[in-house]
């Protein structure tokens, strides 16, 4: 059977500060500007999530999207939306929550709950509509 690609995006909106406690605030405002607000910032993230598997020949899907879509809101969404990413996600306690390091601790959540069959392929994680990364795994 062809192994197929397909998409889900999902949303999330959270706050953020990014800065590194070891350096003076000037250094913080040097590095990362507006983002070092010591009073936070937000965005609205758009991340799709890529899974690769054979299609099956009985339904035509790789797998229903509404399950993706559940999984990841379940391991990653549920955890993120409306929160500090600073403050209220055990999962990035002791990084700096820049787009690229949420999307590695994203992927880190979700590549070893892919159902059997599937592999993760490639995450995007837009922090704005003209800002994103991409990460395909190590």
């Amino acid at each position: 059977m062809p192994r197929v690609c397909v998409t889900r995006r999902v949303h999330f909106s959270a706050a953020h500060r990014l800065h590194r406690s070891e350096w003076s605030e000037e250094r913080n405002r040097e590095v990362f500007g507006d983002c070092a607000n010591v009073n936070w910032h937000g965005h609205n993230y758009e991340l799709d999530v890529t899974v690769e598997g054979e299609v099956d020949p009985e339904t035509g899907y790789v797998l229903d999207l509404k399950l993706l879509k559940r999984l990841v809101e379940r391991s990653v969404v549920d955890d993120l939306d409306h929160r500090n990413l600073n403050l209220d996600v055990p999962w990035l306690e002791e990084k700096n929550p820049t787009t690229e390091n949420l999307v590695v601790a994203i992927w880190d959540r979700l590549v070893s709950r892919m159902p059997e069959g599937l592999e993760l392929k490639r995450l995007v994680l837009f922090e704005t509509p003209r800002n994103s990364v991409e990460y395909e795994g190590r």
